[in-house]
């Protein structure tokens, strides 16, 4: 395998390892599932509620990747954006682990609205971000043999890398917390997670700040 090959294996495998941290992430929705399942004594319910878990998540993600797809058009300020995303990345890191307050505004949406609050709760926490220096590694592998293309053949091939990016992170994300939540409603129980479950605020604003500083270390080394 060459080093290009590994280079982009690697980064494959970081979104999916990071949609596996966001699905394990009890703050990403897993424990509404749960709570669907047992009001409604039934695992379809479980399951249903998984449905728009994703989608709202997907959408985040989306909504995020989608205006840096656009400026990666630039080949000439590929790397200036990657660094800035890098930045951008760990200054929001450090805000959330200097100031782990819930947004208000989340406590205005109602659980039941699954999709609308599993968007809302991916934005606030900044999962979508941590995505966007990974998304423009990928981008820069897989076009570094395009030179100087036209700037629509970049954006359609940038637009379809974002989308494809999404997918698979919200599909490693969903699977992981439906197992979680799946576990739970079967076998564990609510009581085992109120005493076992620590809190992951601090693990995840460190995490945005650990993959910031890689892709910057990447993105100036590149």
């Amino acid at each position: 395998m060459s080093a290009a090959d590994s280079t982009l294996a690697s980064l494959w495998l970081a979104v999916i390892a990071s949609g596996l941290y966001h699905g394990i992430n009890p703050g990403m929705g897993w424990p509404l599932a749960v709570s669907a399942g047992l009001m409604q004594r039934s695992s379809r319910a479980l399951v249903a509620a998984l449905g728009p878990l994703a989608i709202g998540h997907l959408l985040a993600m989306l909504l995020v990747i989608l205006p840096f797809a656009m400026l990666a058009a630039l080949v000439d300020w590929q790397r200036p954006i990657r660094i800035a995303a890098s930045l951008l990345v760990i200054a929001f890191g450090i805000y959330r682990l200097l100031d782990r307050r819930h947004p208000r505004a989340l406590a205005r949406i109602p659980p039941a609205q699954l999709g609308l609050w599993s968007f809302a709760v991916a934005i606030a926490h900044g999962a979508a971000l941590m995505l966007v220096p990974i998304y423009l590694g990928l981008c820069e592998a897989a076009d570094a043999d395009r030179g100087h293309a036209a700037a629509g053949a970049l954006i359609n091939a940038n637009l379809t890398m974002a989308l494809l990016v999404s997918v698979v992170h919200a599909g490693a994300m969903i699977i992981a917390g439906g197992c979680l939540a799946w576990l739970v409603y079967r076998y564990l129980g609510l009581k085992f997670v109120s005493r076992s479950w620590f809190n992951l605020d601090a693990v995840w604003a460190a995490s945005l700040v650990l993959v910031g500083a890689i892709a910057l270390v990447l993105g100036v080394a590149a």
